[in-house]
C-alpha cells in the first residue's frame, strides 16, 4: 500500500493498516491520500474526476451524478439488541430496519470496490466543538470531491491533533460510485446508506450526493447526544453582543438562514447544533448552503464565501470565463455551497455559546392564518416543535394554486433516530431549566392565504426578530388567537398593528376563521402519528402535557 501525508503532520504511515476498522472490514486500498489540502485536492478532481472545473471565483465545481439529493428512502438502520427498544421504529419513523447480516454484505461490497480502485481518499476530522463532546470520525471515499467536502463541513484537526488521531469512533465506507444488489435482502433499488449504531459504521452504495455523509453524521448524533443527556438540533444559531444566544429552526424556505446569518450577531452555526450542560455547540466545522438564485444582494455572506477551498455542486457555468449561474437549474434546483465555517466573516470561533435566551420556530404559512409573531407556552412549543410546520404553494400547471400542509417532525423527521416526543420532552426540560422562551414566527403570508394575501415583508421580520432581541416583545401587551390559544402582541414600533393580528389583517372574517380551522384539523391529523405511541417513550403525563399544547379545532 503506498500511504501520501503532508510530511509535516507527522502521521504514522501506518495509521490505517493498523485500524481495528480496517483489519475488520479488509480495506486494503493501493493508495491512500490522507487529509489532503484543499489544493491538492482540487489537483486530484481536475486530474481524475470528469465534470470538475475551477469557477472564477476559485470554488472547486462538481458533479454528483444522477442522484442531486438525499434519498431518505434508501436509509437503513440496524436493527438488533442495541437499537430495538431505543430507536423509534414503525409505519411513521424515518427509520427503515434492516439486520446484521445485510450490513455486512453492502460493506463487504463496498470494500471490495474500494479496494480496486487506483487511490482512495481519508479525511479524519471531528464532529462537536465541545471538546467534552468530541467525536472522532473517519471518511473513505472514492472522490476528491467528497474528501473536499468533508474537510469543509467536520471540524479540521491540527497538525498535531492528526498525528494523535488514533482509533476513530465512527466510520464511513463511501462507495457512492457503485450501486447496492437491488436484490439482496431489505433493498428497494441500487442505493442504500446504511447506519450500524453497534459497528459504529456506515455504508454508502449507489449515490455520489455528498449530504449522504453530512447527514449521516448528523443521524449518529441525534442518537450519541440524546443518550448523554444533550439535545440534538437541527437549526441555525446566532449570538448577542450581549452573549444571548437564539436558535432557529425551520423548514426550507421559511428564513431560516437568513435570518440566523445577522452582520449584527456572530453566527453559532448555520444547519446542526446541539444543547448541552454547558450551552450550546455546532456539530460541524462548515456550512452547506442552496445556492439556486443566490445573488450578492440578498445573501452576501454565502455569496462571497464561495471563493478558494469553497465547493459548489451541480451547478451551472459559463465554459470560458467559468462564472457561474446560480439561476440555472439545469442540474437540480437543489444546488449547493460548502465553505468552512470561518469563510462567513462573523463567525463565532470556536463555533461555542452559552444556554440559549430564545428559540424561534418558523414557519412560512401560506394559508396566511397564523400570526406573524406569537409567544408559545412551553407544552405549545413542544407541540409545535414536534409538528415541524409550513406550507407550500402547489404547482400552477393544472391551473391549482392551494397551499398544501407540510409537516417534518422536529424540524428534521428524516435525521431522528429516537421518537419525536423524546426530542421534544428534552426541549422542555432545557426551556424549564434556562428560562428560555419560545417564539412561532410566520415569514408566509398575511391578510388572506396564498393568491389573496401578501407575504409579509422580511423587513417586518426582521423587526420582530429584533423586538425578540431587544425585550420590546416581553414589555409587549398579548391578545390570544382563537383555536390554536397563541399569545400574539398588541403592538411593536416597528410592525403594524394590522399586520401583528391575522383577525384584523383579514376582510373576510368568516373565511379567515374557517381557514383556521381547516389548518387546525391538518394540524390535528398530523399529530396522530406521533401520539398513539408517545407514552412509551416519555410517559403518559408527559404525553398529555404535549397534546395539551396543539390547536383545537371547532
Amino acid at each position: 500500500m503506498v500511504v501520501q501525508q503532508i510530511v509535516e503532520i507527522g502521521a504514522d504511515p501506518t495509521f490505517l493498516l493498523n485500524s481495528k476498522f480496517t483489519q475488520i472490514s479488509g480495506i486494503a486500498p493501493k493508495c491512500v491520500y490522507r487529509n489532503l489540502t484543499a489544493a491538492e485536492l482540487y489537483e486530484k478532481a481536475l486530474t481524475y474526476e470528469i465534470g470538475s472545473s475551477i469557477t472564477s471565483t476559485g470554488a472547486l465545481a462538481a458533479v454528483s451524478g444522477a442522484k442531486t439529493g438525499r434519498s431518505p428512502r434508501d436509509k437503513r438502520v440496524v436493527r438488533d439488541e442495541l437499537t430495538e427498544q431505543d430507536l423509534w421504529w414503525g409505519h411513521h419513523s424515518p427509520n427503515y430496519e434492516m439486520d446484521d447480516k445485510t450490513f455486512l454484505l453492502n460493506r463487504e461490497r463496498a470494500v471490495d470496490y474500494l479496494n480496486t480502485l487506483d487511490r482512495v481518499f481519508i479525511i479524519d476530522a471531528y464532529a462537536n466543538w465541545d471538546p467534552k463532546s468530541r467525536v472522532k470520525v473517519r471518511i473513505i471515499t472514492c472522490r476528491a470531491y467528497h474528501a473536499l467536502f468533508m474537510t469543509n463541513m467536520l471540524i479540521r484537526p491540527t497538525y498535531e491533533e492528526l498525528a494523535e488521531f488514533g482509533e476513530p469512533d465512527f466510520v464511513i465506507y463511501n462507495a457512492g460510485a457503485f450501486p447496492a444488489n437491488k436484490f439482496t435482502k431489505y433493498m428497494t433499488s441500487g442505493t442504500s446508506i446504511d447506519l450500524n449504531l453497534t459497528r459504529n459504521e456506515m455504508v454508502i452504495l449507489g449515490t455520489q450526493y455528498a449530504g449522504e455523509m453530512k447527514k449521516g453524521v448528523f443521524t449518529l448524533m441525534h442518537y450519541l447526544m440524546p443518550k448523554n443527556g444533550k439535545l440534538s438540533l437541527h437549526s441555525g444559531c446566532n449570538m448577542g453582543p450581549n452573549g444571548d444566544v437564539t436558535l432557529f429552526f425551520g423548514l426550507s424556505g421559511t428564513g431560516k438562514t437568513t435570518l440566523s446569518t445577522d452582520p449584527k450577531r456572530p453566527l453559532i452555526g448555520d444547519d446542526e447544533h446541539v444543547w448541552g450542560d454547558d450551552g450550546v455547540f455546532n456539530i460541524e466545522g462548515g456550512c452547506y448552503a442552496k445556492c439556486i438564485d443566490l445573488k450578492p444582494t440578498s445573501e452576501p455572506e454565502i455569496y462571497n464565501a464561495i471563493k478558494f477551498g469553497a465547493l459548489l455542486e451541480n451547478v451551472v457555468y459559463d465554459p470560458v470565463g467559468r462564472v457561474v449561474d446560480y439561476s440555472s437549474s439545469k442540474f437540480t434546483e437543489n444546488t449547493r455551497a460548502s465553505y468552512p465555517i470561518h469563510y462567513i466573516p462573523n463567525a463565532r470561533i470556536p463555533c461555542i455559546g452559552p444556554h440559549p435566551k430564545n428559540v424561534v420556530l418558523l414557519a412560512c404559512d401560506a394559508f396566511g392564518v397564523l400570526p406573524p409573531v406569537s409567544r408559545l407556552t412551553h407544552d405549545q412549543a413542544m407541540y409545535h416543535f414536534i409538528s415541524g410546520y409550513t406550507a407550500k404553494v402547489a404547482g400552477t400547471e393544472d391551473g391549482i394554486n392551494e397551499p398544501t400542509a407540510t409537516f417534518s417532525a422536529c424540524f428534521g423527521s428524516a435525521f431522528l433516530m429516537l421518537h419525536p416526543f423524546k426530542y421534544a420532552a428534552m426541549l422542555a426540560e432545557k426551556l424549564e431549566q434556562h428560562g428560555t422562551r419560545t417564539w412561532l414566527l410566520n415569514t408566509g403570508w398575511v391578510g388572506g392565504k396564498y393568491g389573496v394575501g401578501s407575504r409579509i415583508s422580511l423587513k417586518y421580520t426582521r423587526a420582530i426578530v429584533d423586538a425578540i432581541h431587544s425585550g420590546e416583545m416581553d414589555a409587549a401587551e398579548f391578545d390570544t388567537t382563537p383555536i390554536f390559544g397563541l399569545e400574539i402582541p398588541k403592538s411593536l414600533s416597528a410592525v403594524p398593528a394590522e399586520v401583528l393580528n391575522p383577525t384584523v389583517a383579514w376582510t373576510d372574517k368568516e373565511k379567515y376563521t374557517e381557514t383556521l380551522n381547516n389548518l387546525a384539523k391538518m394540524f390535528t391529523k398530523n399529530f396522530e402519528n406521533y401520539a398513539l405511541d408517545g407514552a412509551k417513550f416519555v410517559g403518559e403525563d408527559m404525553c398529555k402535557r404535549i397534546v395539551t399544547g396543539g390547536p383545537i379545532p371547532l
